[in-house]
């Protein structure tokens, strides 16, 4: 989705709002949500919850508490409180759908750590705001060499200014602890502003950073996707899936949170299926399996020593012979059973055109070559007949 502000420059090319998740018209965010209570009423006697939802930079948000009683909807830039200073963010949020927000994440209503709304902001807030986010771009690309000339084994993935530009904070991504006091003398000697370090996880920078998934849309992380439980190769082998670093590796080079979407439906059809360990015993010998179908249902197994040859089964089969088999009973073979699977394809492949020839819509070839040779000829008789009589 795009908003109104997301025009065209001269000559067609894509201008853009530049607010890079945090748009001021609320319809292009990153984790933006619908207040599917905006349109109803307050009981009788009811005051409105005084807690509003703020979003700041990438999608990082934060419950602010409005002590002033200010008048407040989505999509007001607000001057909220900080350590120090002040910050400036976007309401996103308000009314009884905040204290569910604040409920599911268990933040609590009071305490040391509340902060509060100060102000709507002023355009003086507004335009320190906004110089301060376009210095962030240049400065993370100086960021950047500053830690490499240092040696540094570390990432520096995003920066992000307070809305007052008195503080910076620095997202970075490392494997291994990093010592980077002398970084921050050179941050703040470069920069003349206060620096904060803060690490992230892979999976936090790809949710901050955003992108496009294998799928073709943007990054469940970045869009609407909170919280990140840990996916395991498991997930891969329960659904049969190719075990390619490359393919299951996600934006973040973890694997991918969309692995345990489907994995509790494969859980519970793989219950009726026997464990591909237990091999199957027959008098025409012992099977091993090779595949499973956990969509239609059907196992493949194959006899010791004939690997080439796969006979398609269903579970309940399969569950059939092996209670036969821990009665010590066993099974004439598998062809008894894979019989009955057999598909007929005599009457799959039809002449759907009917008696008519595939190529009846194909023009004859045309001999224009003789056509044209005929008339060269033609033309060339009249001019000899007169060479000659004259």
């Amino acid at each position: 989705m795009a908003c109104n502000s997301c025009s065209t420059e001269n000559g067609g090319a894509p201008k853009g709002c530049k607010s890079n998740g945090t748009c001021g018209t609320d319809s292009c965010n990153k984790l933006t949500v619908f207040d599917w209570l905006a349109n109803m009423s307050l009981p009788s006697g009811e005051k409105p919850f005084n807690w509003v939802e703020v979003r700041f930079k990438n999608g990082r948000k934060h419950y602010y508490k409005n002590t002033e009683n200010l008048t407040l909807s989505i999509g007001d830039i607000v001057a909220t409180q900080a350590q120090s200073g002040h910050d400036v963010g976007m309401v996103t949020l308000t009314g009884e759908l905040v204290r569910i927000q604040m409920k599911r994440k268990n933040i609590a209503q009071e305490g040391e750590e509340i902060y509060k709304i100060y102000r709507k902001a002023s355009q003086k807030d507004i335009d320190i705001w906004s110089d301060a986010r376009d210095k962030e771009d240049p400065m993370k690309v100086r960021a950047r060499q500053f830690a490499i000339d240092l040696k540094l084994h570390m990432k520096i993935s995003d920066i992000e200014f307070q809305g007052d530009a008195s503080k910076a904070t620095f997202y970075y991504t490392a494997e291994e602890r990093v010592d980077f006091r002398e970084l921050i003398k050179v941050f703040a000697r470069e920069f003349r502003t206060r620096i904060e370090m803060k690490q992230v996880g892979f999976r936090q920078e790809a949710s901050r950073l955003g992108g496009i998934g294998s799928c073709g849309r943007e990054l469940c992380c970045s869009t609407w996707l909170t919280d990140f439980r840990s996916v395991s190769t498991s997930a891969a082998r329960y659904q049969q899936l190719s075990l390619n670093p490359q393919k299951l590796a996600g934006q973040c080079g973890k694997l991918k949170c969309c692995l345990n979407y489907e994995l509790d439906t494969y859980l519970d059809a793989l219950k009726d299926f026997p464990k591909t360990e237990i091999k199957l015993l027959t008098e025409k010998g012992t099977a091993v399996c090779q595949k499973t179908d956990i969509f239609k249902g059907h196992m493949w197994y194959a006899y010791e020593g004939e690997w080439m040859n796969w006979h398609k089964i269903t579970t309940a089969q399969a569950n059939e012979i092996i209670s036969l088999n821990k009665k010590n009973k066993k099974v004439a073979s598998l062809e008894e059973y894979a019989s009955e699977l057999i598909d007929d394809t005599k009457n799959v492949f039809e002449n759907v055109v009917g008696q008519d020839s595939l190529t009846r819509f194909d023009r004859p070839k045309s001999n224009n070559k003789r056509k044209n040779k005929r008339n060269n000829k033609n033309r060339r008789k009249p001019q000899n007949a007169k060479n000659n009589a004259k």
